[in-house]
């Protein structure tokens, strides 16, 4: 229905000025290349007029039931759907709903001439999740880039020492601070020589991203891919963490972003008000919880009641909150245990020859400990006996935004050797972002539109950099290793001396002409004794 006048009107509004396309591309577009991306962004939005009829398909929710009696509380949502999530839980590539209506509004402005205006407001919801990376770390930034500018600055000669000290002063740990003034020293032309101020930050960037986004480690969230198989989230941490605040957050998540119904397992029986507390964040998150009754009021029957009315009743997710503990409390370690055995054996899908269940090893879907960012390394000593004990599958860090330590998540996953799935980066209910290594540490060192930048595209160039500086040093290895082959071996011994009749010009050296010589001194003669005695 739209005619190529239409379209033609649109395109001239959207593309008018190169500020727009380079906002949305990040990079500058030259002369040479703005045709193509003319005539690419013309093709999509033509793809977008032309089939947003097929792709909007616009949801509605239904109202939210009355409040009834805890014992009594059935979901508000519709029954299951039978999610299959075996997906990558990103913020930004999973957000289907919000996608979707990101892209009704942009067809729909193109349809009504209004494109620029659909383009900038596609911006803006794209440069959401940069803003808040961006302020959830400023302290964290603010401490670090002012100690590197000392660094720049200052006039010592022991740069390296000094590099190492303000890593260290940031909470990365010391194995990823030696693995990068090793790198700056083998990126070095001459021993010499300083690096500038871009190229320590492209080292610094890439070590960064390297320790944290390793091939062995799961940063998305594993869902159950079987139907009518809730997903188990096992969630566990001190108190003050801001366990159950996450535990919150996240069911909020799950039922706005994926669309799913999520049943809240307040499993946290000993601290008082737990569960009141968990009761107030699935009012605010709109979704169901499973608290104790008079029959049951242990953690692990708490758990196995929430276990039953999650597959009774067909739920996406099943959250499980347990009690805030110290790692050297032995008692709630051992009712930790028993709550993991107590989810492997009612989710057990075989028996044995005497009709027993057989223990359910793929369940939990995930163990994840809620770590406070800013105790920093601190909490790396409890982590590890958890780990022992329970076999964890990985971290979330909370309290980003209050403290200046937002080193440590780089030290805590690289010493557990655990992936950071989420993290906490402020106080409201949608400050529960996923961890993106590399948005992570843009927004640490200050790069880029996550570190509150000026250069949208500065995070590629300083990694097109360490591929240089990286390419030189192994053609410079190259030619030092061509240059050692070329230099001629040490003639051999028996080649100086004929050696037993041979054609030299000097006999053979026996093997007592090459010993140590002695170091006694000669005897003076009878005649210099004689002299001296007629002096004296």
């Amino acid at each position: 229905s739209i005619g190529p006048v239409d379209i033609r009107q649109s395109l001239l509004e959207a593309f008018a000025s190169e500020r727009l396309v380079e906002k949305m591309t990040g990079q500058h577009v030259s002369s040479r290349s703005r045709w193509n991306h003319h005539q690419v962004c013309c093709f999509l939005v033509f793809l977008l007029v032309a089939s947003a009829s097929s792709f909007v398909t616009p949801t509605s929710k239904q109202p939210r039931q009355p409040k009834q009696s805890k014992q009594e509380r059935v979901p508000w949502t519709t029954k299951a759907r039978n999610t299959e999530l075996n997906m990558v839980f990103d913020f930004f590539k999973q957000r289907t709903e919000e996608g979707i209506e990101q892209l009704s509004k942009l067809s729909d402005a193109a349809s009504k001439g209004n494109l620029g205006q659909g383009l900038a407001e596609a911006a803006a919801y794209t440069a959401e999740s940069n803003a808040a990376f961006a302020d959830g770390l400023a302290k964290s930034r603010n401490r670090l880039l002012n100690n590197l500018e000392t660094l720049f600055t200052g006039k010592s000669d022991d740069v390296l020492e000094e590099l190492q000290d303000v890593l260290l002063q940031a909470d990365l740990g010391m194995s990823t601070a030696e693995d990068i003034v090793a790198e700056v020293k083998s990126l070095q032309d001459s021993s010499t020589k300083r690096l500038g101020r871009d190229d320590l930050m492209s080292i610094m960037r890439g070590k960064l991203i390297e320790a944290l986004d390793q091939e062995d480690f799961a940063q998305a969230i594993q869902f159950s891919t079987k139907p009518k198989v809730p997903t188990v989230l096992f969630i566990m941490g001190a108190n003050g963490m801001g366990k159950t605040t996450t535990i919150g957050k996240l069911a909020h998540r799950l039922r706005t972003e994926g669309n799913q119904t999520v049943l809240m397992a307040a499993c946290d029986t000993f601290r008082a008000g737990a569960v009141e507390q968990l009761e107030q964040w699935a009012d605010r998150a709109e979704v169901d919880c499973y608290g104790p009754s008079e029959q049951r009021n242990s953690p692990s029957a708490v758990l196995y009641g929430a276990l039953d009315k999650a597959l009774a009743e067909e739920y996406d997710t099943l959250l499980v909150d347990t009690s805030g503990r110290l790692s050297n409390n032995e008692a709630l370690n051992a009712e930790l245990v028993k709550m993991k055995k107590v989810i492997q054996k009612r989710m057990s899908e075989e028996s044995d020859a005497d009709g027993k269940p057989i223990f359910n090893q793929n369940v939990p879907h995930e163990t994840l400990l809620v770590l406070d960012a800013a105790q920093g390394r601190m909490a790396l000593d409890s982590a590890k006996v958890w780990d022992a004990e329970l076999g964890l599958s990985g971290l979330i860090l909370t309290k980003l935004d209050g403290s200046a330590r937002g080193g440590s998540v780089v030290a805590v996953s690289r010493e557990l050797k655990l992936p950071v799935k989420l993290i906490g980066v402020g106080e409201g209910i949608n400050d529960l972002r996923d961890f993106e290594p590399e948005r992570f540490v843009d927004g640490l060192l200050g790069i880029g539109a996550a570190g509150a930048g000026t250069r949208a595209n500065e995070g590629a160039l300083l990694d097109s950099r360490l591929k240089e500086m990286r390419k030189a040093r192994d053609v410079r290895a190259k030619e030092m290793k061509q240059a050692v082959a070329a230099v001629p071996a040490a003639p051999a011994m028996s080649s100086l001396g004929g050696g037993g009749g041979g054609n030299g010009s000097f006999p053979a050296a026996t093997a007592s002409e090459f010993e140590k010589p002695s170091r006694r001194r000669a005897k003076p003669s009878n005649k210099k004794k004689k002299k001296k005695k007629k002096k004296n």
